[in-house]
């Protein structure tokens, strides 16, 4: 059964509330957060957590498509592991940053905002990682190659086009040495199409 749509400000105060807003917040970004994290951190690690992996099945109506024509953005959903990188947001910043990123990545209260573990080279953090239910109307189950390319020719948002957030999350990826495989063979398809 599909989750009924939740009310973003209520989502925050809970996240608020689970952080308690008593040391530095730690973010996990594993896609446009990596390359435009919009916030102001103290420090960034390459890290993985275990449990989750990187998927481009998000409907995306607002940022990288519209209801007309919905794009696609990247999620945590269950299974596997996930390589990215955490963000270290200063306490006395942190309430505010965290405003900024929820008018951002929660517009709509589609994901499940939770506390990972992220293993990184200095050790695990607890981290603020957006993740997404296989029950959310929001998300792709399956998409074949040819609608992945009609999304990619034609979806765009308030911030630009499925392709660029592809393609320039795959460049992130690709500079930190963070391999992903399909986000690969993606990339390959939309060359292949001549699209990039």
């Amino acid at each position: 059964m599909p989750t009924p749509p939740r009310d973003p400000q209520a989502l925050l105060e809970a996240t608020r509330s689970q952080w308690g807003g008593h040391g530095d917040l730690w973010v996990f970004g594993y896609a446009s957060l990596i390359w435009r994290p919009e916030f102001e951190c103290i420090e960034h690690r390459t890290a993985t957590v275990q449990g989750w992996h990187r998927s481009f099945r998000m409907r995306s109506r607002v940022n990288r498509g519209t209801p007309e024509v919905p794009g696609l953005v990247f999620a945590l959903v269950s299974g596997g592991s996930c390589k990215g990188m955490v963000f270290r947001i200063a306490r006395d910043r942190a309430h505010a940053e965290l405003d900024r990123l929820w008018l951002r990545e929660m517009p709509t209260g589609v994901y499940d905002p939770r506390w990972l573990p992220c293993r990184t080279p200095q050790g695990v953090v607890p981290a603020l990682a957006f993740t997404l239910s296989r029950r959310s109307p929001n998300f792709l189950a399956h998409l074949d190659d040819d609608e992945m390319l009609k999304v990619l020719r034609h979806a765009r948002g308030r911030y630009g086009t499925t392709l660029d957030y592809m393609l320039r999350t795959a460049e992130a990826l690709h500079e930190r040495q963070m391999l992903d495989r399909e986000l690969a063979r993606l990339v390959h398809l939309a060359r292949r199409a001549g699209l990039a």
